[in-house]
C-alpha cells in the first residue's frame, strides 16, 4: 500500500526518521534501515579525525552490530543527486542487490528509488 506521495508508509517513515537525525544532528547527511523483523536503525555522517563513515554507512553498521540478519529497505537524505557506490554496497552486504536505497532531499522528497547491487 502507498500513501498520496506514491510512497510505502514504511518506507516513508525511514525517510522521516533519515530526515530528523540530519536535522537534530546538523549533519550532512542523515540515514535509515528497517532489517527484516521491522526494526528501523538511524544514523547521521560520522566525521571523526581517525573515522569517517556516511550515514548510510553507519546505520547498516548499527544494524549488523544489533544482530540484523538481513535489510528490507535504505533511505538516505541528502543533497546528493544520487546515493554512493560505497553506500549502495554496504545496503548489497546485509540485504542484497535488490534491497530499496531511497535517496530524498533535505525537505524529504523521494529524488529516487535505486537496487543496492550493479
Amino acid at each position: 500500500m502507498t500513501d498520496s506521495t506514491g510512497i510505502d508508509p514504511e518506507d516513508s517513515k525511514i525517510i522521516t526518521l533519515a530526515r530528523s537525525v540530519r536535522a537534530r544532528n546538523a549533519v550532512p547527511e542523515g540515514a535509515a534501515v528497517r532489517d527484516e523483523t521491522g526494526r528501523t536503525y538511524v544514523a547521521g555522517t560520522v566525521e571523526l579525525d581517525s573515522l569517517k563513515l556516511s550515514a548510510l554507512q553507519t546505520a547498516v553498521a548499527m544494524a549488523v552490530a544489533s544482530g540484523a540478519r538481513s535489510l528490507e529497505a535504505a533511505a538516505v537524505v541528502s543533497t546528493a543527486e544520487a546515493p554512493a557506490e560505497a553506500d549502495r554496497a554496504a545496503v548489497r552486504d546485509l540485504g542484497g542487490p535488490q534491497t530499496p536505497v531511497l535517496l530524498a532531499g533535505p525537505d524529504g522528497t523521494l529524488k529516487s528509488t535505486t537496487p543496492a547491487g550493479p
